[in-house]
């Protein structure tokens, strides 16, 4: 594609119908655009289009959008697929883009910033030296405009400091950074505060100017968040000054109207307090002189501060801060005085723990982000998390102190509350939330609270303020209530009795079909977590048993919440069906299929439009629990499961719905699998579209298809014509040659050598141990290594050990003999799972001692492959991994369209081939060389006495006694 003005024409003309409403304009050109991705100069002539001044606005920022995304999708280079974007493009768009971003529009501005962080992930530094020098230099223009541009890109590739684990790489990158950026970078935020003296009463000037500070504090931020580094401890004064200085700026320019949105003071701010915090938190022996200074500020700037939503990310950071300085020993002077405690109680805790107007509407107007934030651990940035965790770092210095301020509290919380419930119902939310906030010390997400104070009586007040709530029977009075009830016992599920959560769960069960999104949502995860709650052995603490009298109630109250307004696709619901319909086992037979005929109209439904993952997966992992459920009690149920599940299924894989192909394959497995004997011709008959070259291409229908490919061949070898073997070898070939999918080809090739005719495979059989061989030459990693070890020994299993040591040396003489030195003995300690120990032990005993080549032609091998079976048994397995070995990385990718999810029920019982044990195999062992040195007598005593270690003769002098023989 030539940079041309008819190449340019014809990409505007596209890049506007991607803009039509209409799909059938829309469609073609985002295909088009699509297809020619991969021609040289696609990406020069975006850039160009989008540089043109006279062309368009909206088709340079459809063109700015379309580069970005393009970026997003190609710019990384993975082994085994296809790189679309040639290397001269690639040096030119980085030739090109920083100059094209700083003189761009702001909204094309942006897009390219973001593609040059993309870029910068991939090739900065190693392949993109020049990008620091090229951005510092614009420093000096003085020009705010095109310098935030640069801090805007600095700050998109330098974030990520924030989050990587620490490595020699990081700190080689993050040096050369500092090397060539933090010096200019100091000096650039000195002249920018300047800048903000000199224009204190320019409105517009101000504004530019805090914009660049915000970026330039997001930046300190970043760079600091690994390591102190030296230039910034040098400089630490410089900084810190002006932190101070701006945390008290109250410029009346730069303050908004707008209630909900901060404005850039309250950005400044914000990121200050962060930036400080931790400092406080890391490098608190450096940052301890300025220290006192920040919590007096922060503190004023705390106690006046409104409650309006756009001060709550600073109250959050604010707070924050002063919870990274209390919960460290050495400012406990800071805190220790009675009267501060009370103060930091009355005047931050207090205030910022309240339920606000805005946190109403969100109950009732946006529930699921209401959820996020308050189950889900979104809520990191709000002012009743940062106050939560607040009092529970005052409370690990001053726990009774802190326990017996707020306690006075609560109580006058809750007295305030029982004197008018109905106007005062928000007085019980605040006392809900300070005591879970006491008594919590450490929780998890999935556990729950792991540790609470002993100072707070749970489940006094779990009687005395949660159970009335819950036990109520309006469902739909004081929802707000209700929920924080429900959340308690959810909460402390691990510190309540076992028979106050069984009691609960009818009037759970109750509150499921409450009209309030929230409670009923609440009320489903509370069911959930409390099926999931297990004894101090480690079982389940709630049987089926417990809960028999409301079970059907349970389920019938479960689908019915998803009738209810907002909760056609509620993810919390769908999980709890999951796990009640696991819990009550062979109970559920007669609901069965009242509940498949849910399940099918739901998968229908939502099969039009997949938006909910989760919601998705809990769906089909119900419906694995069904089938297995059913099927255990009556294996001829498949049929009526095969009948209701093939329509929905058909139209799933005929509309190409890819979120759902690999859910379906996996549970056609399982249902294959629940055949006692051959498979349905119905099955047979999407055979063939299996093997379509055009599935295996998605990365997340891999693994179920190989699983699929299995069940057919392990339960209908017979019934697979001799003609769809070089279709199924082929895509063995495939799979072996990706790094990423190499071990699934081994799966698909054992399973066949397992199950299938000799002579079916024989043709066959030579080209794909070349195969094999070439792959393991051009490109061997330990993962292959321990695939291709477990393969050697199904193959010497199911063959016998000689078959195996004549089909390697037929390919090149004497070629098994390095394939024992350089694979077996070397690398069999690494084998790791328990299948596949026992079948390279009973492997390699065959070749050991049913195999006359090994010793005759391998004799010089045979007491090392015997020392590194005994290995195998008795030495922990070697988990090592060379130090240049390259892992693939699976990057996530947006949405889950390739993202493989595996179902939990839809498990497939490990396949083993062996039903011995490794006792067994031990016996079996020495049983095989008692009879092997009977045909040799002598032989083997000198081979062992001579070529095995003391402690492996004595291991095996015990198999050889536990099995009643001897060596001849």
């Amino acid at each position: 594609m030539e940079i041309t003005e008819d190449n340019l024409r014809t990409l505007s003309t596209f890049l506007q119908q991607t803009l039509s409403p209409d799909p059938t304009i829309r469609k073609p050109a985002e295909k088009f655009l699509e297809s020619v991705e991969g021609n040289q100069n696609y990406p020069l002539l975006l850039l160009t289009l989008l540089d043109k001044e006279n062309v368009e606005q909206a088709i340079r920022v459809s063109a700015a959008i379309t580069f970005k995304n393009y970026v997003k999708r190609n710019w990384r280079v993975i082994e085994d697929e296809t790189n679309k974007i040639h290397e001269q493009d690639r040096n030119s768009v980085k030739q090109l883009i920083v100059g094209l971003m700083l003189k761009s529009p702001e909204q094309i501005q942006k897009q390219l910033s973001d593609a040059i962080s993309i870029v910068g992930r991939e090739d900065f530094p190693a392949k993109w030296p020049n990008l620091i020098s090229e951005m510092v230099e614009k420093f000096q223009s003085g020009d705010l405009y095109v310098i935030n541009g640069v801090l805007r890109t600095a700050h998109s590739i330098f974030k990520r400091y924030r989050h990587e684990f620490k490595s020699q790489e990081l700190w080689t990158e993050i040096k050369f950074v500092l090397d060539n950026f933090a010096s200019a970078f100091t000096q650039l935020f000195t002249s920018t505060m300047e800048l903000a003296k000199t224009h204190s009463t320019d409105p517009n000037a101000m504004k530019v100017i805090f914009s660049s500070i915000v970026l330039e504090c997001k930046i300190f931020y970043s760079l600091n968040f690994q390591d102190l580094p030296e230039h910034f401890e040098d400089n630490m004064p410089i900084w810190m000054t002006n932190f101070l200085q701006l945390l008290s700026v109250d410029s009346k320019l730069l303050q908004t109207d707008d209630e909900e949105e901060a404005g850039l003071l309250e950005q400044v701010k914000s990121q200050i307090c962060d930036n400080v915090a931790l400092y406080a938190q890391k490098y608190d022996e450096e940052f301890s002189p300025h220290l006192p200074a920040f919590v007096t500020e922060i503190w004023g700037l705390l106690t006046s501060i409104g409650q309006e939503v756009k001060y709550d990310l600073l109250v959050s950071n604010a707070i924050q801060f002063l919870a990274s300085v209390a919960e460290r020993p050495s400012y406990k002077s800071l805190f220790e005085d009675p009267a501060t405690l009370q103060n930091i109680c009355e005047k931050v805790v207090v205030p910022n723990i309240q339920f606000r107007a805005a946190d109403e509407e969100l109950f009732e107007d946006n529930p699921e982000e209401y959820i996020r934030r308050d189950i889900e651990g979104s809520d990191v940035d709000t002012r009743r998390r940062s106050a939560c965790d607040l009092v529970q770092a005052l409370c690990k210095i001053f726990e009774g102190p802190v326990i017996q301020n707020f306690s006075q509290y609560v109580q006058g919380l809750l007295t305030e509350y029982s004197g008018n419930p109905a106007e005062k119902w928000k007085s019980k939310d605040a006392a809900i939330y300070l005591v879970t906030s006491l008594a919590a010390k450490a929780q998890t997400q999935k556990h729950g609270i792991t540790q609470t104070s002993e100072l707070v009586n749970i489940t006094d007040f779990y009687n005395s303020h949660i159970a009335p709530d819950i036990q109520d029977q309006d469902v739909n009075s004081k929802p707000v209530i209700k929920a924080d009830c429900i959340k308690y016992l959810m909460v402390f599920r691990n510190q309540l009795p076992k028979e106050l959560l069984i009691s609960s769960i009818p009037h759970l069960v109750r509150h499921l079909l409450a009209q309030s999104h929230v409670v009923h949502t609440y009320a489903a995860h509370c069911v959930e977590r409390l099926l999931m709650v297990r004894t101090s052995e480690g079982k389940a603490a709630i049987l089926y048993s417990d809960i028999q009298g409301c079970s059907n109630q349970l389920i019938e109250n479960l689908f019915g919440a998803m009738q209810l307004p907002g909760s056609t696709e509620n993810e919390y619901v769908m999980k709890a069906i999951m796990r009640s319909t696991s819990m009550m086992q062979d109970s559920l037979v007669p609901l069965v299929p009242v509940i498949l005929k849910s399940l099918t109209e739901k998968l229908l439904l939502v099969a039009k439009n997949p938006s909910k993952p989760h919601f998705n997966h809990y769906l089909f992992e119900t419906m694995c629990v069904t089938v297995r459920t059913t099927c255990k009690v009556n294996p001829a149920a498949v049929a009526d499961f095969e009948q209701a599940l093939f329509p929905p299924f058909t139209e799933i894989l005929q509309q190409d719905v890819q979120e759902f192909i690999p859910y379906v394959f996996q549970i056609l497995s399982l249902l294959i699998e629940l055949h006692t004997d051959s498979i349905p011709d119905t099955y047979l008959h999407l055979f063939p579209h299996l093997l379509t070259p055009l599935l295996w291409e998605r990365h997340g229908n891999i693994p179920p298809l190989v699983r699929l490919l299995q069940a057919f061949i392990a339960k209908g070898a017979k019934q697979i014509e001799a003609e769809r073997l070089s279709g199924l070898l082929g895509i063995f070939q495939k799979l072996i040659a990706s790094k990423q999918n190499d071990h699934e080809g081994f799966y698909l090739l054992n399973c066949m050598v397992e199950n299938m005719p000799r002579e079916l495979l024989e043709p066959y059989l030579k080209q794909v141990f070349i195969l094999i061989f070439q792959r393991l030459q051009s490109s061997k990693t330990t993962k292959y290594i321990k695939s291709l070890l477990v393969f050697f020994c199904v193959f010497a299993i199911k063959n016998g050990g000689d078959s195996l040591i004549s089909m390697v040396d037929g390919i090149q003489p004497k070629m098994f003999g390095m394939v024992v030195e350089k694979l077996f003995i070397q690398d069999l300690q690494k084998i790791s799972g328990t299948s596949e120990k026992k079948i390279c032990a009973a492997g390699v005993t065959k070749i050991l001692t049913e195999a006359p080549t090994m010793i005759s032609e391998y004799l010089q091998l045979w007491s090392r492959l015997l020392q590194a079976v005994i290995g195998l048994f008795e030495l922990p397995e070697d988990d090592s991994v060379p130090p240049d070995e390259h892992f693939i990385e699976i990057d996530d990718t947006p949405g889950y369209q390739t993202a493989y999810s595996q179902l939990a029920f839809a498990g497939k019982k490990e396949q083993d081939m062996l039903s011995e044990t490794v006792p067994q195999l031990k016996l079996s062992l020495a049983k095989n060389l008692h009879k092997l040195s009977a045909a040799h007598p002598g032989k083997l005593t000198s081979l062992i006495s001579t070529g095995l270690q003391v402690e492996a003769q004595t291991f095996l002098q015990k198999y050889l006694s536990d099995a009643g023989v001897a060596l001849s």
